[in-house]
């Protein structure tokens, strides 16, 4: 079997491709390919491994498996892969326990108004300060405070578990769109929310579910963290929130568009002192999760035999 990984460089250059190399015959790789490199190098090769590089259904001709190395497969036309015959298969939970501990990260830094402090010690604010600590900024101490999770699958239950350790009172909301699910709906428990964070996939249900009017439901100095994908919170409508004291804090590892070559209101509001923070969509970039990637792909490829 020959393979050809389309996008290596998207996986870093410390990660060892050694059971991908073992799983074949032939491996060819590179770090990335535009859409005019494709057919190119698609030609001849059994299998396609790509992370995010596009395989339109035009390109899928004489591929045998196509792999993606990440849990979504947006990136491939899975109707055209079906109609060829072609199975088309993915790795899921390789980052779990990094995304998790991202996303505590997040809470931890919001909860301490890290931000602000870190604008405040910028600005010269310790120096000058008449006693030994700075104070103004009130922080939140997470035992004992409620924080609803949307999305009860390996990673939002891994979340529950961590925030749990720190004594906080973990709550699911109902899937949303789901009529038959009974946990409570996250309407019902956006007043009591201290925290409020997000571990579900983006859909139709679930595309600004924190929207403008949800945002008035939610309890006075909430904390929102959105580890999920970018969309699922209206961002503009939460950093209005976030601007106008509603929301305590505001922190995403996620944007619509990705990269943001066009920019963001959320990029733009880091110069201004807010609790906010925006992480480059790395929650997911531990080693051991990329090298985890790899392994479970190696797994996919053997499984194809």
């Amino acid at each position: 079997m020959k393979a050809v990984l389309l996008d290596a460089d998207t996986l870093g250059q410390d990660i060892d491709l050694g059971p991908l190399k073992a799983a074949v015959n032939h491996l060819e790789i590179h770090g990335n390919t535009t859409p005019e490199q494709l057919a190119g190098r698609l030609a001849g090769m059994d299998i396609a491994l790509t992370n995010k590089v596009p395989i339109p259904g035009s390109a899928m001709a004489g591929l045998k498996a196509i792999c993606v190395m990440a849990t979504g497969m947006n990136n491939v036309d899975l109707a055209a892969a079906e109609r060829l015959g072609i199975p088309v298969r993915n790795v899921v939970n390789y980052g779990t326990h990094s995304v998790a501990q991202h996303s505590l990260m997040l809470m931890l830094a919001l909860a301490a108004r890290l931000p602000l402090y870190q604008c405040d010690l910028s600005a010269g604010a310790w120096q000058q300060s008449p006693f030994f600590c700075l104070m103004g900024h009130a922080t939140t101490e997470l035992h004992g405070k409620t924080l609803v999770l949307v999305g009860a699958g390996t990673l939002g239950s891994s979340v529950a578990r961590l925030a749990e350790a720190f004594g906080m009172e973990v709550v699911f909301a109902a899937r949303p769109g789901s009529k038959d699910d009974p946990r409570p709906s996250l309407e019902a428990l956006l007043p009591k929310a201290d925290l409020l964070s997000f571990h579900c996939p983006l859909t139709e249900h679930t595309h600004h579910l924190l929207n403008a009017e949800r945002l008035a439901l939610v309890k006075p100095g909430c904390l929102v963290v959105n580890c999920a994908r970018g969309g699922i919170i209206d961002e503009a409508a939460c950093l209005a929130a976030l601007e106008a004291g509603r929301l305590g804090g505001l922190a995403v590892d996620v944007l619509p568009q990705e990269p943001p070559r066009a920019g963001h209101p959320l990029l733009d509001a880091l110069a201004k002192p807010l609790n906010l923070i925006v992480t480059p969509h790395n929650a997911w970039i531990s080693r051991e999760a990329r090298q985890k990637i790899v392994e479970l792909t190696a797994d996919n490829i053997s499984a194809l035999a």
